[in-house]
């Protein structure tokens, strides 16, 4: 994780927002918007994020932690696809608000059908600066990937410790699930 002392101001005061938005107890809908709201100023400076939370690896996409909460009511993660890579079809369990650092990202949303079969239901493509909603108590399935010629970079903000929460993989053949910890990536250049 960022250190305090090595944090940027505007990270800092983000966080210190986020504790404000959750802390409120809204809706998930209300706390999704406020986040999603909020981090759009964070996209605003490129220097937000150290550049040892943007770098690929080149075997799997990474998940690098910059922030989480205490009382584990929320995380901020560094999230890179390096190009052409993607995530399997995943839930979260919580709802989660990203934001484009660089390149551009496909996100596909999936419904499981009667006979338990993964139906695409809906693509977006993001950009550097976009923000969205990615998941929700009830749309919470999805895959991810890379589509630019430069590795893609978000902020993602999870209700809860995504690096320690039981979530789902789904097989995209039989639609079957497993259950998984996603544990976070460790930073390894100099931040």
């Amino acid at each position: 994780m960022i250190t305090t002392d090595k944090m940027h101001p505007e990270l800092k005061s983000f966080i210190e927002d986020l504790k404000v938005i959750i802390k409120d107890g809204e809706s998930e809908e209300v706390i999704t918007e406020n986040v999603r709201s909020r981090i759009k100023r964070l996209l605003t400076d490129d220097g937000v994020i150290p550049a040892a939370y943007k770098i690929p690896n080149p075997d799997k996409y990474t998940l690098y932690p910059v922030y989480i909460a205490p009382d584990n009511s929320f995380c901020i993660a560094s999230a890179v696809w390096d190009v052409g890579q993607s995530t399997p079809i995943h839930d979260h369990g919580t709802w989660g608000v990203i934001g484009i650092i660089q390149g551009n990202e496909l996100e596909i949303h999936y419904d499981v059908d009667s006979k338990n079969e993964l139906i695409a239901v809906q693509e977006r493509e993001f950009q550097k600066g976009d923000t969205v909603v990615c998941c929700k108590s009830d749309r919470d399935l999805h895959k991810v990937q890379c589509v630019s010629s430069i590795p893609c970079v978000g902020i993602h903000v999870y209700g809860g410790n995504i690096g320690e929460m039981e979530r789902h993989m789904y097989d995209p053949v039989t639609g079957n699930k497993r259950t998984v910890v996603t544990a976070w990536d460790t930073v390894t250049a100099v931040e």
